[in-house]
């Protein structure tokens, strides 16, 4: 019985930590942040723009510098 009332309260606590932490979130910034992923790659995010009607604010990725990318050990 006392497991059970243990896992019982583990359970509600998490609930109650979780709605804490998505307490002070939008609707438009779970949104933004549920297209991050797509952020870094312009073509994939233009694929998914296309295929969702949403607006993904890529970013080019960064190129290699000279030198940087063939390091011999």
């Amino acid at each position: 019985m006392t497991e059970i009332v243990l896992n019982l309260f583990g359970v509600v606590g998490f609930w109650l930590v979780i709605e804490y932490c998505l307490k002070h979130q939008t609707a438009e910034s779970l949104e933004e942040a549920s297209l991050m992923p797509f952020a870094d790659d312009p073509e994939v995010a233009r694929r998914v723009e296309l295929a969702t009607g949403k607006s993904v604010k890529a970013v080019a990725p960064e190129e290699t510098k000279p030198g940087w990318g063939d390091l011999e050990v």
